[in-house]
């Protein structure tokens, strides 16, 4: 059985943190690339960071130093920490497991950055 389930959303302000966290299950967390996607209404989903089996890590230019992925092999989880987060960063947060082609995505998390 495929799941991806996220946690962690809410409304912040500019300037503050944030953590997101999604759980896989256990054959998508262990043969699958990881990462988070983030949309706002209107517009195209928007990569923003990735982790690999290994552990190494890419960020989407928008994020790089203040978003961190990282993952929990216990827990067969995933984090994203959004540090400075900024009005801009408002947006549906996705988790996402890409195997063999395909795409497994969770159901979205609100993050709202506003003053």
């Amino acid at each position: 059985q495929v799941y991806l389930a996220e946690s962690g959303g809410g409304m912040v302000q500019p300037g503050d943190s944030l953590s997101l966290s999604c759980k896989f299950s256990a054959r998508l967390f262990s043969k699958a690339a990881l990462g988070w996607f983030r949309q706002v209404p209107g517009k195209a989903r928007e990569w923003v960071a990735s982790i690999a089996n290994g552990g190494s890590t890419n960020y989407a230019a928008t994020t790089e130093g203040r978003f961190t992925i990282s993952r929990d092999n216990l827990q067969n989880a995933v984090s994203l920490q959004m540090n400075t987060l900024k009005p801009e960063d408002t947006a549906v947060y996705y988790c996402n497991a890409k195997q063999n082609g395909n795409h497994y995505w969770g159901n979205g998390t609100l993050v709202t950055v506003s003053s």
